[in-house]
């Protein structure tokens, strides 16, 4: 593949790793280099030596000359080692369901890379190069989601990774799906024999789940923002008070999160030219208390990023092969339990934004609560309105989809199950954790939308001219897109034009300054 764009190279070795650069790895607009050091090659192939002389000398070491899993009792006879790698992915190629997206799978390698390129897994350089080819030419192992329990790590997911190097198996590569060993010959690259041990590195580890999180993260922080913003908005289009964000409430609350987020609000609403309505001494919950509920998540995220990036650059596989000491260790770290941690939690912060976004755009709607505006956010003003109930199924959509996010915060850990003869006796659930969390995201995302569009016919309706700036330049960036409701019409679409602008990050939502 030629590069026509020169793209800023992340080089992967022993250096630490961000939640961003594997994103930019995924997305392709930064190219993978594996260390080339004297030193760092030096390391890697005293790895590989350790475990070739450990066996030689007739030491055990686990699904080397042993089966996997429970069957670590049995000896693999010399003459028959080298088939356990092959045998490792051809039979956990069981994975069912959906599969995870073309940057989800990209993200999967480059996380299950950095891990590796550590050093303490006894795989060979050949093997990283690989790794890195399949990055740079723009392919994604075809992956599905269902079938880890997040311990021994993901091990069937992870094993599409190791068929694929092996030229076997399926990838995706310009929108399509098409056998891997075409696909790799039509790049120049060469499928690889696994050596022993290496199919094992590849698939014992955590990496499915850290690369979820990594999307997960991303996803929330943008909308810790957001949140803000449209509570500003709501605010702005409510007549609320903006009394309820003094710094100084939030200063006898000190969590930095809520003070934050408090701040944001006071910001965005800062320019208000309209007085709050005289109705109410203080407004709703969902409004008084917004800097509360995303406080939680802005206070959450930097313990979040540490749990993530710590993961995603740890050595998450088993055996641990130590050229430093000059032994093997046969332990757990593929066991996910950081990185469920991280989602089961994220699950309920994010489901509870889009439960304060539901009840948001409830007011906005309601005759009772909506100080003047026309119920439903109806937007003409002839006789023959009557006949049209402008945002009316709308507010059903945010109910339903609010319930269907709350009602996936159970967390993942709590399901843990023995399995595999017992031996996985006690498991982490933690890929389905992230990818309960991914889709919780996705769903609050969407009430977000709606409620952005209901925000803007809000504003209309009030009139643009009195609302504060950041009301303004959203309702701005969301007309170039979405004309005013002025008749029932489908809306479908309208939600997807906003949810392409998020996700795009074409919305002004504000700054993101000093957040984690």
């Amino acid at each position: 593949m030629v590069e026509t764009v020169t793209r800023p190279i992340i080089r992967i070795g022993s250096d630490t790793r961000s939640i961003e650069d594997i994103v930019s790895l995924a997305s392709g607009s930064a190219r993978a280099e594996l260390a080339a050091s004297d030193d760092y090659r030096q390391h890697l192939n005293s790895g590989v030596a350790l475990l070739e002389a450990s066996c030689e000398a007739g030491h055990t070491v686990y699904g080397v000359n042993t089966g996997f899993g429970d069957s670590c009792q049995t000896a693999v006879p010399e003459d028959q080692q080298s088939s356990l790698p092959v045998n490792l992915f051809r039979y956990h190629g069981c994975g069912t369901g959906e599969h995870f997206s073309y940057m989800e799978g990209r993200a999967i390698v480059a996380c299950r890379l950095v891990s590796l390129a550590k050093g303490y897994s006894g795989v060979r350089p050949i093997l990283l190069e690989s790794m890195v080819a399949l990055l740079n030419a723009g392919l994604a192992p075809s992956i599905p989601k269902e079938g880890s329990v997040g311990a021994s790590g993901d091990l069937t997911p992870l094993s599409y990774i190791a068929a694929v190097l092996s030229g076997e198996r399926e990838v995706l590569v310009d929108g399509k799906m098409r056998a891997a060993g075409e696909a790799l010959q039509d790049r120049g690259l060469r499928p690889i024999e696994l050596a022993p041990k290496e199919s094992l590195a590849l698939m014992n580890g955590t990496s499915v789940m850290a690369a979820l999180n990594c999307f997960a993260f991303l996803h929330a922080r943008r909308l810790a923002r957001f949140a803000a913003t449209l509570t500003a908005m709501a605010v702005d289009a409510l007549e609320g008070r903006l009394e309820h964000f003094d710094a100084r409430i939030h200063e006898l609350k000190p969590h930095l999160g809520q003070v934050r987020f408090a701040q944001w609000v006071r910001s965005d609403l800062s320019r208000r030219t309209t007085p709050p309505s005289s109705h109410r001494i203080q407004d709703q919950y969902s409004l008084r208390c917004a800097p509360h509920i995303g406080g939680v998540l802005l206070d959450s995220l930097p313990w979040m990023r540490t749990f993530i990036q710590t993961e995603l650059n740890s050595v998450n596989d088993n055996p641990i092969v130590d050229p430093d000491t000059g032994n093997i260790y046969h332990g757990g770290n593929f066991y996910g339990g950081h990185m469920c941690y991280v989602a089961d939690c994220l699950k309920n912060i994010v489901a509870n934004l889009a439960d304060m976004f539901d009840r948001q755009f409830q007011l906005l709607c309601n005759p009772s609560t909506n100080r003047g505006l026309p119920a439903n956010l109806v937007g003409g003003a002839t006789l023959a309105m009557a006949a049209h109930h402008g945002f009316k199924a709308m507010g059903i959509s945010t109910s339903a989809l609010a319930a269907e996010a709350l009602k996936q915060t159970i967390p993942a850990s709590v399901f843990s199950r023995s399995t595999e003869n017992h031996n996985q006796d006690k498991v982490s659930m933690g890929t389905i954790a992230t990818r309960e969390c991914l889709r919780i995201i996705e769903l609050t995302e969407t009430v977000a939308a709606i409620h952005l569009l209901g925000l803007c016919q809000a504003l209309d309706l009030r009139g643009i001219d009195k609302c504060c700036s950041r009301s303004s330049r959203m309702h701005a960036a969301v007309r170039r897109a979405v004309p005013s409701h002025v008749s029932d019409r489908r809306m479908d679409v309208d939600i997807a034009a906003v949810l392409d602008m998020l996700r795009n990050d074409q919305l002004p939502l504000g700054s993101l300054e000093d957040l984690s």
